[in-house]
């Protein structure tokens, strides 16, 4: 039985663990905090059994992935590539609106397919190739920077006009992986003096562009208030500026320090902020119990962007320290299964992975806490999602596939691993 049960859960038993403990939070605190969704339904049973069954999914979508040899992933790069540049042009055509945003695909049967999910794992795949293909004892060629800026930038840009901050979530992991693929820092460096230039302009021309469509906005709301009439020919969130107006909203918000007395301040224009702040404060130590949160009533998107605010309010601080171990202990053992490595694509693979789950937590968890702005990140593994979880579970297939079939440098065997 024990064996079977071994054959089952191959690779690495300390990334199970976490895996397994991370699912669990994440049935025990999106039951809690759907309480919005289970009222709106009607359904009390419907949206965790949901999520529990996605999460099922999940786990043998991690089987399957790591009975997969790591070589084989090298195969599917041109699939991934091409499937990646046909969804996410297609999601900014004919894409389901979320937020305001079209992210999604509306599938037969009512499924909807995110491809910005399975875009960010295939840029890591290609990053990895690139490296490994392109190493040399000093370090990686000089065109392997050029080659790796040619694929992900014009990703990032498909996935940036309608989703910003996954797009800088996949820069910043890609810049991370050439630091670790030794990429000259002469180039890193000239990259992020480029990066800095087009930042302020980009600042620069959402705040103004962004005002330009705030006030059409704003316009159009009298204007039909006054004539009682909707003009259907303007663009709901003013125009080709309504992510300019969110972006902008957002980064004003955040960068509005002033303190503010508690009888003057607007729990309706920034009720996410508010209420995750009050549902942070009030936790105490061990937090008030699990499936006890208050703030999950009044908080948008309770069981996604902002579950870490009810994880703390729940749980408390211990349980909060708890969650970001559990992603510390995840981007350590991927660095002990990289070190193993024999050959350069899996250790970067592995590593790329991992990054993408553990810089993506720290984005979620800086926005739950006040010290980021809104993102609209989900916490990898413990938000609710559809592709995004099953997605996730797949990446921690590949980095258990490596853990398992990468083969190990000399003296580094299987049972000498701690």
């Amino acid at each position: 039985m024990n064996k079977k049960i071994g054959n089952i859960f191959k690779g690495d038993k300390v990334i199970w663990m976490v895996f397994f403990f991370l699912c669990m939070i994440s049935i025990v605190e999106v039951f809690s905090a759907s309480s919005n969704l289970t009222y709106k339904s009607q359904n009390y049973v419907g949206p965790i059994a949901f999520h529990t069954v996605t999460i099922i999914v999940g786990a043998i979508v991690a089987v399957f992935t790591l009975n997969i040899p790591c070589r084989y992933f090298k195969l599917m790069t041109p699939f991934l590539l091409i499937i990646t540049g046909i969804t996410l042009l297609w999601v900014l055509v004919g894409g389901e609106s979320i937020n305001g945003a079209n992210r999604v695909i509306l599938l037969p049967g009512g499924i909807t397919f995110q491809p910005s999910e399975i875009a960010k794992g295939t840029m890591v795949l290609i990053t990895a190739q690139i490296l490994s293909a392109m190493q040399r004892e000093e370090g990686a060629d000089k065109k392997a920077f050029k080659w790796i800026l040619w694929i992900v930038i014009p990703t990032a840009a498909l996935i940036g006009i309608e989703n910003l901050s996954t797009a800088a979530l996949l820069l910043a992991v890609i810049f991370l992986m050439m630091f670790i693929g030794r990429v000259p820092m002469i180039q890193l460096g000239k990259l992020m003096g480029a990066c800095a230039i087009l930042v302020a302009v980009f600042l620069t021309l959402v705040l103004t562009l962004g005002s330009i469509g705030a006030n059409q906005e704003d316009s159009k709301q009298t204007t039909e208030a006054v004539s009682g009439e909707t003009d259907t020919k303007v663009i709901k969130g003013g125009g080709v500026f309504h992510r300019f107006v969110t972006w902008r909203n957002r980064i004003v918000k955040h960068l509005d320090k002033k303190d503010i007395a508690p009888d003057e301040y607007d729990l309706d224009k920034d009720a996410q902020v508010a209420h995750a702040n009050i549902a942070i404060v009030s936790s105490n130590i061990i937090g008030k119990g699990p499936g006890q949160s208050v703030e999950r009533d009044f908080l948008s998107q309770a069981f996604s962007d902002f579950i870490f605010a009810i994880v703390i309010e729940e749980l408390g601080i211990l349980g909060a320290i708890g969650v970001v171990f559990l992603y510390i202990v995840l981007l350590y053992r991927a660095a002990r299964i990289a070190s193993r490595c024999e050959n350069n694509f899996p250790a970067f693979l592995v590593m790329g992975l991992a990054l993408l789950l553990v810089v993506q937590a720290s984005f979620n968890m800086l926005v739950a806490v006040g010290i980021a702005p809104v993102t609209g990140q989900p916490l990898p593994l413990i938000s609710k999602g559809g592709t995004s979880t099953v997605i996730n579970c797949a990446y921690i297939g590949v980095i258990l596939s490596v853990s398992r079939s990468a083969k190990k440098r000399a003296g580094k065997m299987a049972g000498k691993e701690i």
